[in-house]
């Protein structure tokens, strides 16, 4: 009779210890699951469901003693990682399990070349020389597929776009090939193509190694594109766990339920009457960065990189255009121009006929207030030393508002974006990353602007707090009568709100138009790899 091997990782009666003040007891509550041989489980659930504390416990990598845990065991192939000694774990993590981390930015080493830190775990975890170290880390490059090797194993991780850092990390973590893999959140910040040719990757290791992968995510089109069984999770406790397709398609906790009525549909909402009147036109506007040749050019060639390249586009009263593409593409360059945060090198922005442009910053000061700007990141945009109140009333008194006039604007402002008034005398940190979001909202709404430029703003949110948030900016466009620029790498996010889409590539527009027309009949190859690209495209999430 043959044994039945035991799963790769079997959570049993887990409980995680919060420290005294948290919002809850306990991080992760009563938690029971297995990961089998060469499986992928996904764990779905809201910031804060205790997803990533669970992988943490998982590597033994908690922030004891404040955060710990108090019962259950966590069994690796057998072993209780629970009960092992601080040795015993240095060598499972990297060796047995390894973890991507969300933030490939934070996660790796700053002053380290990505060859110096794969060559770490290898030199850590196997007897091996220096150059048949090397060999490997090229070689392991090479399996991520990232280009020129011989190049990227000198680069320094600033040096690297978004999608090359994740591509770097999750070499780091195959280098011992080890038996589990943990990927935490790893493609949350990225484009739809990179998306998917990570998710790709994945899959490939997974197959080819017989790895069990425990995938963390808030994405359900991600869940539909690689899950073999999904494990729901709410404050700490798992509410359903089932096979991948009997969660997505037939739901049976509540809270699943509402989490995959949050998710965007790919089927453009019914257009809106647009008028005719311009609001913003943007003609020919060209910003060039240039970077090597050094003093008198004896540092090398010079390279010139055409972040935006000859950009035509137009913006109606009361519309919102979508500007989607990849990383690099000139979304966020585009933006920050047409608020006049960095100067274009040519070309016009003419705002109501004016052309803001050539405009001094004395000249444009009447003209900062009609358009303003919600960045992507919510922690890093607001001051961490100011109180809420303060950061939203700082426009109108650097524009001649009376503090009082300033401090009571404000006030109207987080009431209008749904916080309660007592915000204002609090501090960033003591927000979540959604309600961040829309103090960053109020912030551009206090100047009452004509135009609002949204660069990601629910890029890194969970898909309910996403929904919350883009109702929201519906339901201000409206009453206020709003036009807005939509930036977006979410295709899913663009169908529901954008009446019109631009998509750039390398600097250039290459398709302009309505957004069910360009849903339905994209006629450049790039708008179709991207609309291709979209995870979870074959899903439709089930009517509730």
């Amino acid at each position: 009779m043959k044994v039945k091997k035991p799963p790769l990782l079997d959570i049993r009666n887990l409980f995680v210890k919060l420290p005294a003040g948290a919002e809850r007891s306990h991080a992760a509550e009563d938690l029971n699951f297995t990961l089998e041989e060469n499986e992928i489980l996904c764990v779905v659930g809201e910031s804060g469901s205790g997803k990533s504390i669970t992988a943490l416990a998982v590597m033994g990598l908690l922030p004891a003693p404040h955060v710990r845990v108090e019962s259950g065991d966590i069994l690796f192939n057998g072993e209780n990682l629970t009960r092992a000694s601080a040795e015993r774990l240095r060598k499972v993590r990297g060796g047995e399990i390894s973890m991507i981390f969300q933030d490939p930015m934070t996660a790796l080493n700053p002053v380290l070349t990505v060859g110096k830190q794969i060559d770490e775990v290898i030199r850590i975890h196997a007897t091996l020389q220096r150059g048949q170290r090397r060999d490997r880390a090229l070689q392991l490059i090479g399996d991520v597929q990232l280009p020129n090797p011989d190049r990227i194993i000198n680069s320094y991780p600033h040096e690297l776009s978004g999608g090359q850092r994740q591509r770097a990390m999750i070499a780091m973590a195959l280098a011992m090939e080890p038996k589990i893999l943990i990927a935490d959140e790893p493609t949350t910040a990225l484009d739809v193509t990179t998306q998917a040719q990570i998710l790709q990757l994945i899959k490939h290791l997974q197959k080819s190694h017989n790895t069990g992968v425990l995938f963390i995510t808030h994405d359900f089109g991600v869940v539909a594109d690689i899950a073999d069984r999904v494990v729901v999770m709410q404050h700490g406790r798992m509410v359903e766990i089932n096979a991948a397709n009997e969660v997505l398609n037939n739901p049976r906790h509540a809270y699943t339920k509402s989490l995959i009525r949050s998710v965007p549909g790919l089927t453009p909402r019914k257009a809106r009457p647009i008028s005719g009147r311009q609001e913003l036109k943007v003609s020919n506007l060209t910003k060039i960065y240039r970077s090597g040749g050094g003093l008198l050019g004896f540092s090398g060639r010079e390279h010139v990189l055409h972040a935006t390249d000859s950009v035509c586009l137009t913006l109606h009263h009361g519309e919102t255009l979508g500007v989607v593409g990849e990383s690099g593409s000139g979304k966020s360059t585009l933006a920050r121009c047409i608020v006049r945060l960095i100067n274009a090198d040519a070309g016009q922005i003419l705002y109501q006929g004016t052309d803001l442009r050539p405009l001094n910053r004395a000249a444009m000061r009447p003209y900062r207030a009609k358009i303003q700007m919600v960045f992507q990141d919510p922690y890093a945009s607001l001051n961490p030393r100011k109180k809420v109140g303060h950061i939203i009333a700082d426009g109108p008194v650097s524009l001649g508002a009376t503090q009082l006039d300033a401090e009571k604007k404000a006030s109207e402002m987080l009431e209008l974006v749904g916080l309660d008034v007592r915000a204002f005398e609090r501090y960033p940190h003591e927000f979540s990353g959604g309600q961040r979001q829309r103090i960053g909202i109020a912030r551009a709404l206090t100047l009452e602007p004509e135009i609002l430029v949204a660069d990601e703003p629910v890029s890194a949110l969970d898909v309910s707090i996403q929904a919350q948030i883009l109702r929201l900016l519906a339901d201000i466009r409206d009453r206020l009568q709003l036009s807005m620029i939509f930036i977006t790498h979410d295709l899913r996010v663009a169908s529901q709100v954008c009446d019109r889409i631009a998509v750039m590539r390398l600097g250039k527009v290459e398709e302009e138009g309505a957004t069910a027309d360009l849903f339905a009949n994209a006629t450049h190859p790039y708008t179709r790899e991207l609309l291709d690209a979209v995870p979870g495209r074959d899903w439709r999430p089930p009517e509730q």
